[in-house]
């Protein structure tokens, strides 16, 4: 065992990271941190076995595939809130919320001395080498890539120092130089050098894919992953946001033939950003490529982007309506609700910000809320889907409630559209399953791709 109670894990200020393939999360609303809630930081954390090729050997390939699920295992009866995830043959993700940084570093410790028990595999008593690592940010303040981001360098250092590392993410992203920023974002756009990726959102009902989200990343050459919270609202304010969402659409669209062509025919929804909403030359641009592509696509937006200016918004939002563009809610209860603008938009589709879903089934009033939510939202009309579902529980909680379709962790991460197309083809949707066994089902190669 590489770690103990007796080796507390070293705290460090965190500094930004090389990217990962996988990634999750988008727009983030400042507005939720002045809450007055309980949980307020968020962890994850990723634990490693060590020695797995030694005892994979010892085991035969089969049983040592399992050995994951006996950590998780182990994992579940120390942390039963938490939400863990088989990401790898020798990797686990845990996620949890707390009160403080010191929750985190408490769990770090007792997942320590539980490990460091030995392990009863199939009569025979084995040590398990793990390493720890973690990060940790207020809720609402960082990015949820980035949270992945800083866990994984943490547990490269730990891979070094033999000792578990927690990466404290409160300090912030160090400032971006925004004059140079700005001009490379221009040319990235120019260039094409965006990349997408893509997320599935789950029918409940029907038990299959209904349609997904499409998430546009920058891989910068030199600083690495540029987080879309860094890059957004920097295109907003130099004015390059219509062309990245027109570039992003154009993409989409040639990617939903490729969907088309494997058998799949999928709506794609993009997110708009409100300042689009009043740009009438966006509008007219956006409409004429859906319309001569035939295309099945979806704009998500924000409640706040039609306050902007709500006369002006709601028109074109019609406009998009009736070309057959499907508009989508984002965020709602994120921001600043107003059921007199809600009511007059052409929406047919509400989706729940993951805030109030994380905690569904540890807080009084978050299922009140999305209940409620969904119950006024189908009163409307629309459909409800539930963003950030990452556990079993949430979901049968949502299905009791009339929820219609969940998009998170529970079903994938986002991923590249040739990831996309190989979990469709595998035809895996089995949502009423131990979501450990399905992640471990993938082969390492899948999440490599994605």
């Amino acid at each position: 065992m590489l770690l103990s109670a007796n080796a507390p894990a070293e705290t460090v200020v965190a500094t930004p990271s090389r990217p990962r393939a996988a990634l999750v999360g988008e727009r983030q609303s400042t507005d939720r941190t002045d809450w007055p809630r309980l949980n307020s930081w968020t962890f994850l954390a990723l634990i490693e076995i060590s020695n797995f090729d030694a005892l994979r050997r010892h085991l035969g390939r089969h049983r040592g595939d399992e050995l994951v699920l006996d950590v998780a295992d182990r994992i579940a009866r120390v942390l039963p809130d938490a939400r863990v995830g088989i990401v790898g043959r020798a990797l686990l993700e845990i996620a949890f919320e707390g009160d403080a940084v010191a929750d985190l570093d408490s769990a770090i410790a007792d997942l320590a001395v539980h490990l460091d028990a030995p392990f009863d595999l199939d009569g025979e008593p084995h040590v398990l080498k793990v390493l720890l690592a973690a990060a940790a940010a207020p809720v609402g303040h960082t990015e949820d890539v980035r949270l992945i981001e800083e866990a994984e360098a943490a547990l490269a250092q730990a891979r070094v120092d033999q000792k578990a590392i927690v990466r404290d993410l409160s300090a912030g992203t160090p400032a971006f130089d925004k004059l140079t920023l700005a001009r490379e974002l221009t040319a990235a756009i120019a260039n094409r050098d965006m990349f997408l990726q893509y997320q599935p959102k789950v029918h409940v009902r029907r038990q299959e894919i209904a349609s997904a989200e499409a998430l546009v990343r920058w891989q910068h050459p030199t600083r690495g992953l540029v987080l879309p919270g860094d890059f957004i609202p920097l295109a907003e304010e130099i004015g390059e946001i219509g062309a990245l969402t027109l570039w992003t659409l154009e993409r989409v669209i040639a990617d939903q033939k490729i969907l088309a062509a494997d058998g799949h025919d999928l709506t794609i929804f993009i997110n708009i950003s409100g300042q689009l909403l009043a740009d009438t030359a966006f509008v007219d641009s956006a409409c004429a490529m859906v319309r001569s592509h035939g295309a099945k696509i979806g704009f998500e937006i924000t409640e706040t982007s039609v306050i902007r200016d709500p006369q002006v918004a709601i028109a074109h939002l019609q406009t998009f309506a009736d070309v057959g563009i499907t508009i989508a809610i984002d965020d709602y209860g994120a921001g600043l609700s107003s059921l007199a603008y809600l009511k007059q938009l052409p929406a047919r589709e509400l989706k729940i910000d993951k805030l109030f879903v994380l905690q569904l089934t540890s807080s009084h009033r978050d299922p009140l809320i999305v209940r409620s939510t969904i119950d006024l939202a189908h009163a409307l009309e629309m459909e409800v889907t539930a963003e950030g579902v990452e556990t079993q529980a949430a979901l049968a909680l949502l299905t009791v409630m009339g929820c219609d379709m969940v998009q998170g962790y529970l079903i994938s991460r986002p991923i590249s559209i040739d990831a996309f197309r190989q979990y469709l083809r595998d035809d895996r949707l089995k949502l009423g399953e131990d979501s450990r066994h399905s992640m471990f089902s993938r082969p390492a190669s899948f999440w490599k791709s994605a």
